[in-house]
């Protein structure tokens, strides 16, 4: 099977336990197997739709990411602790700043203040912010000019870094035409 495949049905489980909370397996199966059709249309390639989402249930069992309960004879599914994160950290991967036709001539800036013993999380933010198109200001200051306080608190729950990085808007930086160039905002 391939890892693309295992994990755009991963996710498709994950999120649908998450969305119900608990989900009867009869629910859920059916489900993600429409789900994956809808990205294969009629070829079915090389195992069906329901092989790969019967699979990858297993799999997540074996990871710890969900876990079955039975409850008057039916089988459940629900998330771990561990497919919560798991979900979460999909859903940053997935995560946009939406540019507005106007800019509303206000920044964003984070500013973090994160301790060298978890300089992996230091580091794991700053990736996530060019990858969303922050600018880097100073060394722990970076800049952009969408709103996007959603995606900032997302970031805060899953580096677990709420009180080690502030959420700023603001009306000027000095010298902020280099800024505007590197947004195309001039």
């Amino acid at each position: 099977m391939k890892r693309e495949t295992t994990i755009i049905v991963g996710k498709i489980v994950l999120a649908t336990v998450a969305s119900v909370g608990l989900v009867s397996m009869a629910v859920l199966a059916p489900n993600a197997v429409q789900c994956l059709e809808m990205f294969w249309g009629k070829d079915k390639r090389k195992y069906s739709p329901k092989y790969h989402v019967n699979k990858t249930i297993s799999k997540l069992k074996q990871q710890g990411l969900i876990k079955f309960e039975n409850k008057n004879g039916k089988s459940f599914v629900r998330l771990t602790q561990k497919g919560q994160e798991r979900l979460l950290k999909y859903q940053l991967q997935e995560l946009k700043i939406k540019k507005t036709k106007k800019w509303d001539k206000k920044w964003r800036v984070i500013i973090f203040d994160i301790k060298e013993n978890k300089r992996y999380i230091r580091d794991g933010l700053r990736i996530e912010l060019i990858r969303l198109g922050f600018v880097r200001l100073q060394n722990s200051v970076w800049v952009h000019p969408y709103k996007c306080d959603d995606v900032i608190a997302m970031f805060k729950a899953h580096f677990k870094i709420g009180k080690d990085v502030l959420y700023m808007t603001v009306e000027n930086i000095e010298n902020d035409k280099w800024l505007k160039e590197e947004f195309g905002l001039v």
